[in-house]
């Protein structure tokens, strides 16, 4: 499983850069353009990082900046939309492969709370 998200999470970043390069020639998209491409590719980058996390907190905390990086990658894909400099339906995908990434990281940051907190319990038990 974590090989598939590694997978995923790499081609979101893959695919924001080939929908940056759709954009219009403007000074508005070329914001746009770099912000986006920095949230999206972090997304992948950060959850290689979660995976070699050294321990459950430092895991934890890895995958919640996966999970920002992602709800960022969100709102830029709204503002390219809503500024009308890219269609919707160039967005779509994107922006399903971008929810299902946050579905399965806010369960998994979920689960890994509730093992550490059935850890501490068992130690003082």
């Amino acid at each position: 499983m974590q090989e598939l998200i590694k997978k995923h999470t790499k081609q979101i970043g893959l695919e924001v850069i080939k929908l940056v390069d759709e954009l219009p020639n403007k000074p508005s998209a070329w914001v746009i353009a770099k912000q986006i491409i920095r949230s999206s590719t972090s997304i992948g980058a950060n959850y290689r990082a979660a995976c070699r996390a050294k321990s459950s907190a430092d895991f934890i905390n890895k995958l919640k900046i996966v999970e920002e990086e992602a709800d960022e990658t969100q709102y830029w894909l709204e503002v390219l939309e809503e500024s009308n400099l890219i269609k919707s339906d160039r967005t779509e995908t994107i922006k399903k492969e971008t929810n299902e990434i946050v579905s399965i990281v806010v369960a998994s940051i979920k689960t890994a709370r509730e093992n550490e907190n059935r850890k501490s319990i068992n130690k003082k038990s």
